[in-house]
């Protein structure tokens, strides 16, 4: 089992869903598609695990079954401290004006029934924090496929648009995502549609490094856009680029945090093991003004760094320096590396673990692990900065910074005894940092 990304205990795990922070309670909420009864994509419900760090995680119950309307497929959630929905349980107070009843506000969860004619939008409500769920009783909300015919309408995203005073509802159907307006998180008008995402939207505002203000854009696959958003139409500004590679799909961002933090399925397939799934690390959101325009980048939170402790430093070292230093952590397969590698009579570089490329950089190409095609790593120079960490069937890479970032799933079977090591012509490694991972499960 993965020692440092969440996996459930048991069964099938895919899309995170209704993940929201609840402020009052200083309490991360991740919901999950899960099958809890085998390790196969079938049965779909909404799992659950809350957190004080993003790290360490409690399994709770799932939170919402499947009824006659269908099994729970992904979406959001929203804690509705406005109590636009109605359904909040209000403060109650003694005689003498002393509070004896906190005020309660719902937890809004809006999900997609899946049935096997036809897709349907449906919202649940929770009062006390998240730990069950009463569905609503006039769903489905809304019938997509009433209206358009279509099978595929899934993945509400709900936030709370300030500047209009109302909600927007981002829902992926036809050939896009289609945006709509609501007053009470009950009654939905569309708005607008914009093509050329699938599954899963996403939909959230950003500043970037020079301090201006964006709308980005994005669906399941990792492609993205910038642009402006005035609450009813998005209107992109750029071209579509790639945040996500590899096993990384349908992420979503964490509703009412204090920072643009994303959590992402990881399409990790682990042997011989009760689950099969896994979440990747939580990844910080930022935009930056490049040379090649403005840049989604993602990169472990901060608070990752508490689960690493440092094993091994060095700088200016050769590729045949490096390795034999690297030879001390063969067996270790939790760990995090960071290096940065001056490629001067390079144009590929490579790092492998028991013979296996754990990442790979084609110059000429402008390939990264040998199927993505990105722009240029750092244009004009050639160097390469790397933080990879492992965690033993799970391999996430970030490259430049968080310019690229992808994932993979690790053969964990191999008997090769070759350790960690770097391939390239003439490399240098100007600096090299090992570290030792904790684990996550007490």
């Amino acid at each position: 089992r993965p020692q440092y990304h969440f996996t459930t205990r048991r069964g099938w795990i895919n899309d995170p869903n209704g993940c929201v922070y609840d402020a009052v309670n200083g309490e991360y909420h991740l919901f999950y598609q899960h099958n809890p009864y085998e390790r196969e994509w079938e049965n779909m419900h909404w799992g659950h695990a809350v957190s004080k760090d993003l790290l360490h995680w409690q399994e709770l119950p799932d939170a919402l079954h499947p009824d006659s309307i269908g099994t729970m497929f992904s979406g959001s959630a929203w804690i509705d401290y406005h109590n636009s929905a109605g359904l909040n349980i209000a403060a109650k107070k003694n005689k003498k004006g002393q509070t004896i009843v906190a005020q309660q506000p719902a937890m809004i969860a809006y999900y997609t029934a899946d049935h096997p004619n036809y897709q349907r939008q449906c919202m649940a409500y929770s009062l006390d924090n998240g730990r069950t769920f009463t569905k609503y009783e006039g769903n489905p909300v809304i019938d997509s496929h009433e209206k358009w015919q279509s099978h595929d309408t899934r993945d509400p995203k709900i936030f709370w648009y300030a500047p209009g005073n109302h909600w927007v509802l981002v829902l992926n159907e036809r050939d896009g995502n289609t945006i709509y307006n609501s007053d009470d998180l009950k009654h939905w008008t569309a708005m607008s549609h914009i093509t050329g995402f699938w599954e899963c939207p996403e939909l959230f505002r950003l500043n970037a490094d020079d301090g201006s203000s964006h709308w980005v854009m994005w669906g399941a696959s990792g492609t993205y856009m910038t642009g402006s958003f005035d609450g009813k139409t998005f209107t992109p500004d750029g071209p579509k680029r790639m945040n996500l590679n590899g096993s990384a799909y349908a992420a979503q961002c964490i509703n009412q945090a204090p920072e643009t933090i994303k959590m992402s399925w990881g399409r990790i397939d682990f042997d011989d093991m009760p689950v099969n799934g896994c979440m990747l690390l939580p990844q910080k959101q930022t935009l930056k003004k490049t040379s090649q325009g403005l840049l989604l980048y993602s990169y472990p939170i901060g608070a990752v760094d508490q689960l690493f402790d440092k094993a091994f430093e060095a700088e200016n070292l050769s590729a045949e320096e490096a390795n034999r230093a690297l030879e001390q952590f063969y067996g270790n397969e939790e760990l995090r590396i960071k290096a940065t590698v001056r490629m001067t009579y390079a144009t590929d570089l490579s790092l492998s673990y028991k013979g296996r490329r754990l990442f790979d950089y084609d110059m000429n190409g402008n390939r990264l692990q040998g199927d993505f095609y990105i722009n240029p790593i750092t244009p004009g120079t050639m160097v390469v900065d790397i933080d990879l960490f492992v965690d033993h069937a799970i391999v996430e890479g970030f490259v430049d910074g968080g310019a690229f970032s992808y994932s993979m799933r690790r053969d964990v079977r191999s008997d090769s005894k070759e350790s960690y090591c770097f391939r390239g012509n003439q490399l240098k490694i100007e600096k090299l940092q090992v570290y030792k991972a904790k684990s996550i499960w007490h």
